[in-house]
């Protein structure tokens, strides 16, 4: 179960990262207009969670690894913040401010669930 899991996951990631690269404009969007070099910090994080896609599917975690996705996520968050603040679309898709808002916790159980692969 938790190998599927960490295949689902890792599968997952490695589309949202190659997301980053198709869709560059949108993800910057929700980016913190505070926050510099937004087109890069986009790029960039596409980067990292295609890698830990790659990594996921591969392979089990290390502990190191689980800790550096669950940065990665933390990281990431202000992000999500911003966009449920700022009713920014995912994409092409105007989604409901209570659906952006519900996306926040589900952060921290993403994390839960890397801890525990």
């Amino acid at each position: 179960m938790r190998q599927l899991l960490r295949i689902i996951i890792g599968i997952a990631f490695s589309i949202i990262g190659l997301l980053h690269f198709k869709n560059e404009e949108s993800f910057r969007n929700i980016v913190p207009d505070y926050l510099p070099f937004r087109k890069a910090a986009v790029l960039i994080t596409g980067v990292f969670e295609i890698v830990f896609g790659i990594v996921l599917i591969s392979k089990r975690p290390s502990l190191c690894l689980k800790r550096g996705i669950n940065a990665f996520l933390l990281a990431v968050l202000p992000a999500n913040i911003y966009m449920a603040q700022h009713n920014i679309p995912l994409g092409d898709k105007k989604l409901p401010k209570w659906a952006l808002y519900s996306r926040l916790p589900l952060q921290f159980v993403m994390m839960r669930v890397i801890h525990k692969l």
